[in-house]
């Protein structure tokens, strides 16, 4: 084996060397088509109509366009005149209308500096004869211009005002729109239905089987939509605001304190003491501003003294609640106070409504944006009905630290009609609950 693996492998018999060698490519010095030399005939600069070179910056410009040059002589000396070449223009300039919204001109490009000895030529070129003939032309920019009011009735005829609108800016967007807003416009002209074709006898045309399967889907998919009538009935629905019967006649029905609080919860509220202090003239020091400025005339009312005056504190301490809540984690909410130190700030409230306002107006421990504007709302309910359903928002508004627009807003959302009065000066603002109710309604939004 190991002799074996010493003999050397035998080169083939009948392979040339040549075999292995690359064959040389001749390459003949020019096609046998063309003249094996290229002459310059002549260099040709026209006094009239040259080569226009065009450039178009954020325009497309359609290919059917026809412009018409205008041209301005040299001026200069009579003399001058005489002697040079007649009707060599010194400024080329080329016009188009034949867009229907866009006017489009075309002016050279000078350029500056070391550019400015620069020329452009257009070469021809005979492939027979070899010759290469070279003109001088001239290199111009094309800028787009919206003529105004200037389109004929019978480009717009048969047209809507609003679809003149929609087509003008289409055309505009074509011409000077990006890729995105071209593709945009193209893709809302071929999903169009169009509702204005006529067939050859005047009637509308019918609808093609695309168009009609468009239409299908289109029902298909709102036949279980809402009716406007229906979402503004959810929205009053999920209106946060105090139950009420907004069918009432009388105002004094709408909204009842004892099915709002609680029978049992408004029977626990105490009230002894502040009849006992206003009977002796005692001060009643309080945190509201309005129940501060009312509770001598609430106790004082009459027969329903009582019940005005349980309504009253359980809004002082519905103001006390809101007062004692921070900053919560997430954004928008509130932490409300712990229990023990909750106690203190509603003393002497009892433990059921403590728990009461708790559970109404917080989730958890925590009070979030829907249950803050059922408190705003519940206020403004409760100081309508100590005011006699009209109200001068500006204590109510201090005691809850809104701004005016914002005391405005809860008042209108239950029902209620706003309105300022100027005693000299000063600018009263109030708010009336009064028959019928109106309530906000449902925004539409603006179609684009």
């Amino acid at each position: 084996m190991a002799g074996s693996e010493q003999k050397k492998r035998k080169r083939a018999e009948g392979l040339s060397t040549e075999a292995n060698k690359k064959k040389k490519v001749s390459i003949s010095a020019a096609p046998p088509s063309l003249p094996p030399t290229i002459s310059v005939s002549s260099v040709v600069r026209p006094k009239l109509s040259p080569p226009v070179l065009t450039t178009t910056p954020g325009l497309t410009l359609q290919e059917d366009v026809q412009f018409y040059p205008y041209a301005k002589k040299e001026a200069g000396p009579a003399k001058k005149r005489k002697q040079s070449s007649p009707g060599l223009p010194k400024d080329l300039l080329l016009h188009s209308t034949s867009h229907r919204t866009l006017d489009y001109t075309a002016k050279e490009d000078r350029a500056k500096g070391t550019e400015s000895l620069l020329n452009h030529y257009v070469a021809v070129f005979d492939p027979k004869s070899g010759d290469l003939k070279v003109i001088e032309a001239r290199k111009m920019v094309v800028r787009g211009l919206v003529r105004a009011r200037q389109a004929g009735e019978e480009e717009f005829k048969g047209l809507t005002e609003r679809e003149n609108r929609v087509a003008a800016k289409d055309a505009l967007g074509q011409a000077f729109g990006t890729k995105k807003a071209k593709k945009a416009i193209a893709s809302k002209t071929e999903n169009a239905i169009d509702q204005g074709r006529t067939s050859a006898d005047g009637k509308p045309a019918k609808l093609g089987a695309a168009d009609l399967a468009l239409m299908d889907s289109i029902k298909g998919s709102t036949a279980d939509m809402a009716t406007r009538e229906e979402l503004q009935a959810a929205v009053d629905q999920a209106r946060p605001v105090p139950k009420g019967h907004y069918d009432a006649e009388d105002v004094e029905d709408v909204y009842n304190p004892k099915e709002i609080i609680g029978a049992e919860v408004l029977n626990a509220i105490p009230v002894l003491d502040w009849q006992e202090a206003t009977r002796t003239g005692e001060p009643i020091e309080v945190v509201s501003r309005f129940v501060a400025n009312r509770v001598s005339r609430v106790a004082a009312s009459g027969e329903n003294a009582a019940l005005r005056l349980k309504i009253l504190r359980y809004y002082l301490w519905l103001v006390v609640f809101f007062s004692s809540t921070r900053m919560g984690k997430e954004r928008g909410t509130k932490s409300i106070a712990q229990r023990d130190k909750l106690r203190d700030a509603m003393a002497p409230a009892p433990e059921v409504v403590i728990e009461n306002i708790r559970r109404k107006f917080s989730d958890n421990g925590v009070m979030r944006k829907l249950h803050q504007d059922l408190l705003f709302t519940h206020c403004c309910v409760f100081a309508s009905i100590i005011d006699s359903f009209d109200v001068d928002t500006y204590d109510i508004k201090e005691d809850l630290k809104l701004e005016q627009k914002q005391i405005n807003q809860y008042f209108q959302e239950i029902g209620a009609r706003t309105r300022q009065s100027k005693k000299g000066e000063t600018v009263i603002n109030f708010a009336k609950l009064s028959i019928p109710l109106i309530f906000p309604k449902l925004r539409a939004h603006r179609q684009r």
